[in-house]
């Protein structure tokens, strides 16, 4: 007889976005001639940048002539790529990673769940609420949690994200072994200071911590005050691991290219306490289970770095913060508490209702689909999350929309 991994009957029936897809699928086959605009999932709307386009099209040429054809690639990633996120995000900012510490992906998304099988089960575990959902039922599949009880799992740690601590969750009394943090924020769009991230690295040092930073968003800071990697904070690389996407600065959701930098210095622990690098542990289990990204993909992404790329993606990048300024004003000038929509591409807000209400609310009102916050954590339960990953056009009728119903 064959037996299933019983941590599966411990998640909820559906991953929240699937639930949001099902139920406008359900009202768009009830109002076919309905116009649905959508601001609840964060996939980006705009095309690849034509630098990313120019390179692709071009490493494609090459796979079709026997002399420049590629079969399997590193695991890790092409040089090309990996030297050139080792210089232009890190380096170029005196920070201390060399392109060997740099692993290439296909999205952060695969990292962030997967990294968390390099340690042992019986680990605890601190994950913010809200938070990105996969945070959390990653590690109940992996058995690292008991059954859920009022929305929350039994052996996480949950660090409360509120209003009355700006979405950004305080060092928790008890040692945690494992740290999840995101900034700028997903879903409230809250960004960390450099004060507030040393406490966490300090935090880390002092219990023999691993901190896991989703820096997917970082692209979207523009107040230079602000940290965009965790690495800026001194001995960070000793006890952190970075994330971070080409998926939303270039547009790589449905091209797939990402990557994760692991510290050669950043260390865990074995039974016995002593200290083990966590870089070749990575580095085995991405050799073992991970092929690598295709080559093309590479390529493409490699141009976000050339003059013309960072041109293109920033005004990518422009015109979805132009979009989280509308939101943030209406929303904020229809009387509710707005996070985020500033150095980030959602707006997290307050409603007067339950979460699930205020969606089904301006889905049939108005046409309109945001994310409720309850599907973010317990914290969320009286907000909604509104991204600005669609053309300015549509994000103008959808407050206008929104304007109407709530009026």
């Amino acid at each position: 007889m064959i037996s299933i991994n019983e941590n599966y009957n411990k998640l909820k029936a559906s991953y929240l976005f699937s639930d949001i897809a099902a139920r406008v699928s359900d009202y768009s086959k009830k109002n076919p001639d309905r116009e649905i605009i959508k601001l609840g999932i964060g996939d980006v709307t705009r095309a690849l940048p034509p630098a990313c386009i120019d390179s692709f099209h071009s490493a494609v040429d090459e796979m079709a002539d026997e002399s420049s054809f590629r079969g399997y690639g590193p695991e890790q990633g092409y040089a090309f790529l990996r030297e050139k996120i080792a210089e232009n995000d890190f380096c170029k900012y005196g920070l201390p990673i060399t392109h060997d510490e740099v692993f290439i992906s296909d999205g952060a998304k695969c990292d962030t769940s997967n990294i968390q099988e390099i340690f042992s089960r019986d680990i605890t575990i601190g994950i913010p609420d809200p938070v990105y959902p996969v945070y959390v039922d990653t590690n109940v599949m992996a058995g690292r949690t008991g059954t859920s009880r009022n929305s929350r799992y039994d052996g996480i740690v949950y660090l409360e994200s509120t209003r009355e601590n700006g979405f950004v969750p305080d060092i928790p009394p008890e040692p945690v072994d494992l740290i999840y943090l995101c900034f700028p924020n997903n879903p409230t769009g809250a960004i960390a200071t450099k004060e507030q991230l040393k406490q966490w690295v300090d935090y880390a040092h002092k219990n023999r911590s691993l901190i896991l930073f989703d820096a997917a968003y970082e692209c979207f800071i523009r107040d230079r005050s602000l940290p965009r990697s965790i690495f800026e904070i001194e001995g960070a690389d000793e006890v952190s691991i970075e994330f971070r996407s080409f998926s939303k600065n270039a547009g790589f959701t449905g091209t797939r290219c990402a990557f994760t930098v692991v510290p050669k210095k950043c260390r865990a622990f074995d039974k016995n306490g002593n200290s083990v690098p966590v870089h070749q542990l990575w580095l085995r289990r991405q050799s073992t289970k991970f092929n690598g990204v295709s080559y093309p993909v590479q390529r493409a992404a490699e141009a976000v770095y050339t003059s013309e790329g960072k041109r293109q993606v920033r005004d990518l990048t422009d015109y979805y913060l132009k979009n989280a300024e509308l939101i943030l004003q209406k929303m904020a000038t229809l009387g509710f508490l707005c996070t985020g929509g500033k150095n980030s591409p959602y707006v997290w807000i307050k409603g007067d209702r339950d979460s699930w209400e205020f969606f089904d609310l301006l889905l049939e009102k108005a046409g309109v689909v945001c994310t409720p916050g309850s599907g973010f954590g317990k914290c969320g339960e009286q907000y909604i999350r509104i991204s600005a990953f669609n053309t300015y056009e549509n994000v103008q009728k959808a407050m206008a929309r929104i304007e109407d119903t709530l009026k």
